[in-house]
């Protein structure tokens, strides 16, 4: 059972990154905002980042890439353990934002190079949309940094929390504009324009291959078999065909 879990996981490694991801959203409430807490945030995105590389193909590009993005976000993680300041928050997410974005550029071209829509895909396109909510996260937690007061919400003294940020990214980028985190200076509307923008495009460009793929198999497969026009009408007026053990409309036996 164990080795039948593994191999699953290995085929459909989206839906593993997913997983995680939905689960941090759940159990970064109980971090806190304490300074072990903002690092065990950190190590945990460290965690997903590996796992959303493992997702892709690896090759040496990813290897040095993740390595040169990876290891300034876990020293700085840990550095924000010993030290309370917030230079530390605004280099370690950063470098976390920079690894998101290039995770999530790299889940969207492990996408599109395929010609049919799998399984593993579908789950892709859920873990792409966190990621990029997580990138713009922690990009505006940089910008808190540089820019103190960016972003105002109920209790408008001092930075936002990473919970705050989070749920900002997440409404900003589904477009729903639930969140009572509002940008208040100019760097960080700009910020948030661009997630917006990002959002609609994600799902624009998703919705389309999904539809340009599914109409393309729909038209070879209708090509590769043509209906027989002397087959019997359902009550819909389509050409009935003989089930066969696959459900492929009986072109197995006919291949035959």
């Amino acid at each position: 059972m164990t080795a039948a879990l593994v191999g699953r996981m290995r085929r459909q490694p989206s839906a593993v990154l997913l997983g995680v991801q939905l689960f941090g959203v759940l159990i970064y409430p109980f971090f806190g905002d304490s300074r072990a807490g903002s690092a065990a945030v950190s190590m945990f995105g460290l965690l997903v980042l590996a796992l959303a590389v493992w997702s892709v193909e690896t090759t040496a590009w990813t290897v040095w890439v993740s390595i040169l993005l990876g290891l300034p976000s876990a020293a700085f993680a840990v550095l924000q353990v010993f030290n309370d300041s917030n230079i530390w928050i605004g280099w370690g997410s950063g470098f976390e934002a920079a690894f998101y974005f290039y995770a999530a550029g790299s889940l969207i071209s492990y996408m599109l190079a395929d010609f049919t829509i799998t399984r593993d895909e579908l789950y892709a396109v859920g873990a792409t949309f966190t990621l990029l909510a997580w990138a713009f996260a922690h990009l505006y937690s940089v910008t808190q940094v540089v820019w103190p007061a960016s972003f105002t919400a109920a209790d408008p003294v001092g930075n936002r929390t990473w919970m705050e940020l989070l749920f900002l990214s997440f409404t900003t980028l589904s477009s729903t504009g639930l969140s009572d985190v509002v940008p208040v200076l100019p760097h960080a509307r700009s910020f948030v324009m661009i997630e917006q923008v990002a959002g609609l495009a994600y799902v624009a460009m998703i919705v389309s291959w999904m539809v340009g793929l599914t109409v393309a198999r729909a038209r070879s497969r209708d090509a590769r078999y043509p209906r027989d026009p002397s087959a019997p009408r359902s009550a819909g007026g389509r050409a009935e065909q003989v089930p066969d053990a696959i459900g492929d409309g009986g072109r197995k036996q006919a291949d035959q």
